[in-house]
Formats: C-alpha cells, sequence, structure tokens
C-alpha cells in the first residue's frame, strides 16, 4: 500500500474534516426551526465555524483537538519520546565500527546524514546500531527506532512517533495520516536521529530518505546496496576471536560460575557470528549442566535442532535458522536458483571457493544473478578480482542440514545440492601430473576436505566421493604431504571395499595407491602387507601374468628393496621382467620400466656391473621408441649416468648429467621438477668428482627453485637443502653446512615424522657434521639414537644401519683418542 503523498486526496488539508452525523429528532437550534421527520435545522449564532450537524443513527461528535490545526514546524517533540530498543547486556567489541558511526553521525555538513550498516542475518547490525545511539554522546534528540522490514512497518513506526509527539491524536487521525504528520515533522525539524531497522527493501523508505532532510539517519539490514548519495557504508563482519570468547564467558557465567572449558572451540565452531554465540550463551546459561564441549558436540550431532533451539525466556524468533529462513524467502522471491546454488556452496570450504565451483552448477548468466542476490543479501561475500568467494559456516551448515518442515531445507533438494557439488568437484580436478595445473590443485584441497569430510560412505555419491579422494590422495602424495595423502587414500579403500567390494579392480588399485603412499612415508612395513595382499588377489582375478598383476609384482619388489631386502626384490624384479617381455614384448615401454628397475636392484645390492648393461640396454631402447627427448628416455638417461657415477665413471657420467638436464631445461622447462632434479645430479656428480667449487652454486640455484616451486618444507626441497649442506661441509665450509642441516631435520621430523628414513639420514648427516667441526660429545648421542632407529625400521643388516654403525664407531674412536 502506498501511504503518503502519492495517494489521491479530496481534500488537501493534512486534518480531514470532522464527521458530523445527522439527528433523527427535532432539533431547534438558537435562531433556527426545523420542522418535518428527520429535518435538521443549525444557528451558528454568529460564530465563524459551522456547528457540526449528525445525520446517521447511533452516531458520535468526534472533537478534533487544537493541536491538529498547529503546523507540524511549529510542534516540539515533548522529553522523553525516545522509543530506542534495548542492546545487548553483553555487547562486546566493534570499535572500529562505533568509530566510523561517531564519524559519520556527529560531524557537522549536510544537513541530513546517511550511515548504513548492512551484514549477514545475525551479525549485530541492530545491536551495535542502538548500543551506538544509547551510549555515544552524539547529541541527537529525539531518537526515533522505526522496524523498517515492511512497507507497513515504517508507516506504523512513523504513525508511532507522531503519537508521541501529539498523543491527542492517536485515536483521532489513521495510521496514513498519523505517518504523514510525522514526515512533515522530520522534515521541518533539526537534531533528531531516525533509526530504519531492518531494511529489506531500499524502495520501502525512500519516501522517508526523500523527504526528512535535516537530521541523522542510521539504516540496518542485510542489503548491501547503495542507499544515497554520500552515505557512510558499513559492512558488519563477525566478531573478533577475543571479543567473541569474551561474550560467550559472559553470557555462560551470568547465574554464576561456569564451566568454560571448550568455549575457543565453540566460539570458533560458531563462526564468531554474535547471534549464534548468544544463542549458546543463553542456552548454556538456563542448562546448567551442559557444558560449551557438549553443546559443540550438539552442533555435530544434531545441527539442525540446535540451530533453532532458542533458550527458555528468549524470543524462539530470534535463532539462526528462522531468522535465515526469513532471508531465504526474500532470496527466493528475487532469484530462485540463489537458494539452490547455496545449497550447493554449503558442501565446499567456506572460505576462497573459486567460482569455477559455482559457474558449473547452471548456465553462467544465471549463476552470476544467483550470485549477486546472495551476495546482495550478505550471503556470501564475493571477491571477484580473485575470482572466488567465502560463505559463514553456519550458514554452510543450517543450508546443508535437511528440515521437512522448512522449504528451503527439503531433504530432496539437500540431496540434489550434495550431488551437484560432488559432480562439480570431480569434474574440477585438473591433471596432478603438470606443474601449471597445481595452483588449481591447491586452491581446490580446501573444498575436497569439506566435500570428503561430509560423506559418510552411505550417500549416492560415495562412489565419486570416493574416485575424488582417490585422485586428490595421489596428488598430495606427488607434493609431500603424506599425512593428508594417507587420510584420503585410506578412505577412498574404505569406501570403494564397502560399496564395490574388496576384490573389485578399483578396489584393488585403491589398496596398491595406498601401500605407495605408506611407503613415500617411510613406513615400509605397513606397506608390504598391502602390496602382498594385491598381488596375491591379482594373481587370483586376472592371472599371473596380466599386466596390472605384473605392476603389482613390480611395486611389491620395490617396497623389498626400499626395506633392505634387496636380494627378496632381484627375484621378483627378475620374474617380472621375463613376464613382460613375453606378455608385452621386449620394447614395451612398461617391460623397459621394469627393466630399468632391475638395474636399479642391483646397483643397490652393489652389483653396478650388471647395473650398467641393462640401463644402456633400456637407454638405447627408450631413444628408439620414444624419442632422444622424451621425458621416460630422459628419465633413463639420468639412471644411466648414476650408475655410471657409482662405479666411479665420472668422465662417463658428467656428460650425460649435463645432457640430460639440458634437455629437460628445453623440453619441461627450467623450473620443472624434473629439470631441478637433473640440475641437483649433476652438481652431486661434480662433487663426486671432487668439483665442488662447480657443485655448490649449482646445488644453492635448485635449492632457491625448489622454495619457490614446491615449498620449503616439500620433500624434495628438504632433500636440496640437505645436499647442500653436504657440499658445504666437503668444501671445508662446516660453520654454514650445520645451521642448514639442523634446519633439514627438524623440518623432516615434523613434514615426515621422527623416524622415516630420510629423518634418520638428516640426523647421520647433522651428526657427521658435528664430528668434522670436532663436537664429537654432541655427535656421538645423535649417531646412537640413528642407529637404534634403523636397526628397528629397517634391520640391523641394512646398508644405511651398516653406515651409521661405522660412523658411530669413528666418532668414538675419536672421542677416546681426545682423552
Amino acid at each position: 500500500m502506498t501511504w503518503w503523498p502519492s495517494r489521491k486526496r479530496q481534500k488537501t488539508s493534512s486534518v480531514p474534516e470532522p464527521l458530523v452525523p445527522h439527528s433523527d429528532t427535532r432539533e431547534r437550534a438558537a435562531g433556527a426551526i426545523a420542522s418535518g421527520p428527520r429535518s435538521v435545522a443549525v444557528d451558528t449564532g454568529g460564530a465563524p465555524f459551522a456547528a457540526p450537524v449528525l445525520t446517521g443513527d447511533g452516531a458520535r461528535v468526534i472533537q478534533v483537538p487544537a493541536e491538529a490545526y498547529h503546523p507540524m514546524a511549529e510542534v516540539e517533540a515533548p522529553p522523553g519520546i525516545n522509543n530506542l530498543e534495548s542492546w545487548p547486556e553483553w555487547f562486546v567489541g566493534r570499535e572500529t565500527e562505533l568509530a566510523r558511526l561517531d564519524a559519520a553521525l556527529t560531524a557537522g555538513g549536510q544537513p541530513v546524514v546517511v550511515a548504513a550498516v548492512h551484514g549477514l542475518g545475525g551479525v549485530g547490525k541492530s545491536s551495535l546500531a542502538a548500543y551506538w545511539a544509547g551510549t555515544r554522546p552524539h547529541g541527537c534528540a529525539p531518537i526515533v527506532w522505526i522496524s523498517a522490514d515492511t512497507p507497513a512497518g515504517v508507516e506504523r513506526g512513523l504513525a508511532g512517533f507522531a503519537t508521541r509527539l501529539q498523543p491527542a491524536l492517536a485515536e483521532v487521525l489513521t495510521v496514513e495520516h498519523l505517518a504523514e504528520r510525522a514526515l512533515q515533522w522530520l522534515a521541518t525539524h533539526t537534531g533528531w536521529l531516525l533509526i530504519l531497522d531492518n531494511v529489506d527493501n531500499p524502495a520501502d523508505i525512500a519516501p522517508v530518505l526523500a523527504r526528512a532532510r535535516a537530521g541523522r539517519i542510521l539504516i540496518t539490514g542485510r542489503l548491501s546496496v547503495p542507499w544515497q548519495a554520500g552515505a557512510e557504508v558499513i559492512s558488519l563482519d563477525v566478531l573478533a576471536t577475543d571479543d567473541a570468547q569474551q561474550l560467550l564467558t559472559g553470557l555462560t557465567t551470568a547465574p554464576g560460575q561456569g564451566d568454560l572449558n571448550g568455549v575457543a572451540q565453540l566460539c570458533e565452531a560458531l563462526g564468531y557470528l554474535p547471534l549464534a554465540i548468544q544463542q549458546a550463551g543463553a542456552y548454556l546459561a538456563h542448562q546448567r549442566f551442559t557444558t560449551p564441549r557438549a553443546y559443540l558436540q550438539m552442533l555435530i550431532d544434531q545441527p539442525g535442532l540446535t540451530f533453532d533451539r532458542a533458550a527458555a525466556g528468549t524470543n524462539p524468533q530470534r535463532t539462526i535458522a528462522r531468522i535465515w529462513r526469513v532471508t531465504l524467502d526474500r532470496i527466493t522471491d528475487n532469484e530462485p536458483a540463489a537458494v539452490e546454488l547455496l545449497r550447493t556452496l554449503a558442501w565446499y570450504a567456506s572460505d576462497d571457493i573459486p567460482l569455477t565451483l559455482c559457474r558449473k552448477v547452471a548456465d553462467l548468466p544465471t549463476v552470476d544473478a544467483a550470485l549477486g542476490v546472495l551476495a546482495a543479501y550478505n550471503m556470501i561475500t564475493p571477491d571477484p578480482a580473485g575470482g572466488r568467494l567465502s560463505i559463514h559456516r553456519l550458514v554452510q551448515a543450517v543450508a546443508r542440514t535437511p528440515d521437512p518442515a522448512d522449504p528451503h531445507r527439503d531433504p530432496a533438494a539437500i540431496e540434489r545440492a550434495r550431488t551437484r557439488a560432488t559432480e562439480t568437484l570431480h569434474a574440477s580436478l585438473p591433471d596432478r601430473k603438470n606443474p601449471a595445473t597445481w595452483p588449481t590443485w591447491r586452491a581446490l584441497l580446501p573444498h575436497i576436505d569439506a566435500l570428503t569430510n561430509h560423506s559418510t560412505g552411505n550417500e549416492s555419491t560415495a562412489t565419486s566421493i570416493a574416485v575424488i579422494r582417490n585422485y586428490s590422495g595421489l596428488f598430495m602424495l606427488d607434493q609431500g604431504l603424506h599425512a593428508s595423502a594417507l587420510a584420503h587414500l585410506r578412505r577412498a579403500l574404505t569406501d570403494r571395499e564397502q560399496i564395490l567390494g574388496e576384490k573389485h579392480a578399483d578396489t584393488l588399485t585403491s589398496r596398491n595407491n595406498l601401500a605407495n603412499a605408506y611407503q613415500a612415508a617411510g613406513k615400509v612395513a605397513e606397506a608390504i602387507p598391502l602390496y602382498e595382499r594385491t598381488l596375491t588377489d591379482r594373481e587370483q582375478i586376472l592371472g599371473e601374468k596380466h599386466p596390472d598383476t605384473l605392476t603389482s609384482r613390480n611395486n611389491l619388489a620395490n617396497a623389498y628393496q626400499a626395506a633392505g631386502r634387496v636380494a627378496e626384490a632381484i627375484a621378483l624384479y627378475e620374474r617380472t621382467l621375463t613376464d613382460y617381455e613375453q606378455v608385452l614384448g621386449e620394447e614395451h615401454p612398461d617391460t623397459l620400466a621394469s627393466r630399468n628397475n632391475l638395474a636399479s636392484a642391483y646397483q643397490a645390492a652393489g652389483r653396478v656391473a650388471e647395473a650398467i648393461p641393462l640401463y644402456e640396454r633400456t637407454l638405447t631402447d627408450y631413444e628408439q621408441i620414444l624419442g632422444e627427448k622424451h621425458p621416460d628416455t630422459l628419465t633413463s638417461r639420468n639412471n644411466l649416468a648414476d650408475a655410471y657415477q657409482a662405479a666411479g665413471q665420472f668422465a662417463d657420467a658428467i656428460p650425460l648429467h649435463e645432457r640430460t638436464y639440458t634437455d629437460r631445461e628445453q623440453v619441461l622447462g627450467e623450473e620443472h621438477p624434473d629439470t631441478l632434479t637433473s640440475r641437483n645430479n649433476l652438481a652431486s656428480a661434480y662433487q663426486a668428482a671432487g668439483q665442488t667449487a662447480e657443485a655448490i652454486p649449482l646445488f644453492e640455484r635448485t635449492l632457491t627453485d625448489y622454495e619457490q616451486v614446491l615449498g620449503e618444507k616439500h620433500p624434495d626441497t628438504l632433500a636440496s637443502r640437505n645436499n647442500l649442506a653436504d657440499a658445504y661441509r666437503a668444501a671445508g665450509r662446516v660453520a654454514e653446512a650445520i645451521p642448514l642441516l639442523e634446519r633439514t631435520l627438524t623440518d623432516r621430523e615434523q613434514v615426515l615424522g621422527e623416524k622415516h628414513p630420510n629423518t634418520l639420514g638428516s640426523r647421520n648427516n647433522l651428526a657427521s657434521a658435528y664430528r668434522a667441526a670436532g663436537r664429537v660429545a654432541e655427535a656421538i648421542p645423535l649417531f646412537e639414537r640413528t642407529l637404534t632407529d634403523f636397526a628397528q625400521i629397517l634391520g640391523p643388516n641394512h646398508p644405511n644401519t651398516g653406515v651409521v654403525r661405522d660412523n658411530l664407531a669413528a666418532a668414538q674412536a675419536a672421542q677416546w683418542s681426545s682423552q
């Protein structure tokens, strides 16, 4: 309803004429006589105004007070007519926003100043406005608070203000006319403060902004829209961590001492949203036997019930679920696809959601329109320049929690949204082997974690979730994120066993991948049983010579070799190579890879003279079949160069390393991980040949590139730092080597674990550097600890165990000789 100037009126006066009912009796006024049924006579007696004439049975005369005829410009506001809403007793923080309101609404200048506070429902916009108006020295009077969520609400609020100005008019004028008088008063007075709270549609308050031109206006609402030129617009975010904890602590302990264990964790889970914290605090204060940790568990076990539960004595409509339901109603009216998109986004991480995960959900124009509506209502926070957006975690939690009573949380709709989120994420996964895609992978990892963590393995998307977990685990493994890789690959295997069965081909692939991750993490003892079981199952299901069976046998052999069981590894490699040659042919790429692996085992066993001919033959075949610059050919040439180096044939090794490094730079680029490996290996060959001065610059450059490309704590970066330190030590620069070795050991303990073989290698190297620096007393305990760990993990006869044993003996001898 349009309730002021645009309505057509028969009279221009703001005060309606009094109703004059007629009488059904003969009346004689002074100086006038009326005769006949229902006749009327009027004698004004010389008065300047007509006397009332009543018609109609039971009619009454309404006497309009004299103040109704006074222009509103002459009406003064009585003291004490403020109707400011109260603010929460435990109002905390918001100093920055309060200061901005001070600056905007207390400064001189324009006749009318508008400030608008917008934000997500429940973020505390109304509380901020009430607290500022009630506690800051703004000097405005009167203060007029209007709940402006609907046009009728604005009209009622203005009418209420007019009634407080002139109480005698309350029963004389309509709401519409009272609202008009309030606008006239605001237009003709200064110094007042008008708070338009919870504005849902700018059009609802447009007439107020157009006519109230001489005071201060503070607007709150969920919409982030331009209100008028020059308005100060404040985006209200969630509370700071300390303020949120202070708020929850105060609410919880208000009735007396309370259990505060878990306050920090609960605030984090609630996303530091004031209303959610107030809701939780009121509940904890009322339910004295419920602790913050117990409430947190309720959030996990019963999110829908918890978000919609109001504590005794509080407004049941002021809960997270119900407040956002109203917002979603508004959004649905404007753009139905927006709520569907919101339900889809609920399955991802709350921050930095790539827009690609939104725009694959539906056609581009529809999605962009939906994003615009969600952003306008502060349900999401867009970052167009960065190509991503954020969404509050509680919005997500509510949006993905079914509630048959809520049309926006229909269980079937939520399941459809989960399916869309899964399919979109699956389709977005790039090639994990291409370094150019790694930034995309890293941007998707938090959302992969969020989506998969919300999966139980029983939903319709379980098969796709298992695929996502498997791909993600392999990428994390490539990146050296062993713990994360193991977590995903374990779940992928569990899901596939449940869905597909223990001997399905995909299940066996998952078991193989998990074993590979264990081995990469240095947990060879856990990898071997998985490899053995996979090999047995593949032999039974596929046969002993199926390519997948041969792959399993190769992987098991590799694990045996890593565990120091080289003799067992060689036997498996030899059998596998024979089968590959029979099944695939002598020049098939898998056959060549198998021959390479056998050569590697020979080299590990000290049988370098047998390894070199295999490497040479493999390289020749790769060059003929794949070409001289194919990545697999370059890997083969690198391995042959390494064997030459192990045999002391530096004149043969160095040219091969140089050629491989040059080709990889040309084919793969200067910063490709394989190129960095080649540069590292060339530097190692220089060092082994006594050309340490040439080795060190290569090691330094390689370390810098590894840190930039892979990060400072990637396993390959740590190996590079270790190699540079070893070169410094070989050059007599022990003082420079020791800090690098100490840092590498610390990082390997954190990244790989204290008993990973590479960590033990770092400890051995640091002990050796201490010994070289004359710090034998510090070296010996490190050697002793490393020897014990190697013996436990790899066995007392493993070559690495023997190396450490010899180093310890040498250090002890040096200590004895110095005494």
